[in-house]
């Protein structure tokens, strides 16, 4: 598969001890998940990058030379993996000014067999809703931006993944999420700020 990086942000440094990107995905251009400066710093000769076309836009041409935008809804390849972008936005009415509908990505792969979903900053769309077979989701609960632990729980019940990762939970009680979930799905916790 590789080594695949999702929104990398921050001081390259971070990084330093860390395997060399094989490919990464940028969700969307807000500071916390697009920072070109990292990007520079991350990115290889060799390295892919998938991005939403507002990324792809922001990007200097030897970057975008090694860049594929995909908006919602169309798929492709990453490392000979397919990849599709999934629509990441807000449904709430006085929060869709963050991230209004038909511009940000979210993305499935299939990467070593598992359907792995990616959600970006979103709240519990239709589309999300709607996805199958997940064997892994990393889903975001953040207010305002996002969502709170009971809409996430409620999100993740209806497309049931095996495992869900929260993450991007900055001011959010992830217990309060566990405890919300119902069905069969495991929750992994991670550390996200650090």
């Amino acid at each position: 598969m590789g080594t695949v990086y999702n929104d990398p942000v921050g001081d390259p440094a971070k990084y330093a001890d860390l395997p060399a990107a094989d490919a990464i995905l940028v969700t969307h251009h807000h500071g916390d998940h697009f920072n070109l400066d990292t990007l520079t710093a991350l990115m290889g000769d060799e390295t892919v990058l998938i991005t939403n076309p507002t990324v792809y836009d922001k990007l200097p041409a030897d970057m975008q030379a090694q860049a594929t935008a995909l908006a919602n809804g169309e798929t492709g390849q990453l490392l000979g993996m397919p990849i599709e972008a999934i629509p990441a936005y807000n449904t709430t009415e006085d929060r869709t000014k963050y991230h209004p509908k038909g511009r940000d990505n979210g993305y499935v792969l299939i990467a070593d067999g598992l359907r792995i979903y990616i959600a970006g900053d979103t709240e519990g769309t239709d589309e999300m809703r709607a996805l199958t077979d997940i064997d892994v989701a990393f889903v975001p609960m953040n207010l305002p931006f996002t969502m709170d632990e009971d809409a996430a729980a409620d999100a993740v019940a209806a497309f049931a993944p095996k495992v869900v990762y929260p993450y991007h939970y900055k001011n959010s009680d992830v217990f309060a999420f566990a405890d919300a979930l119902t069905g069969d799905t495991q929750i992994k916790m991670a550390k996200w700020y650090v």
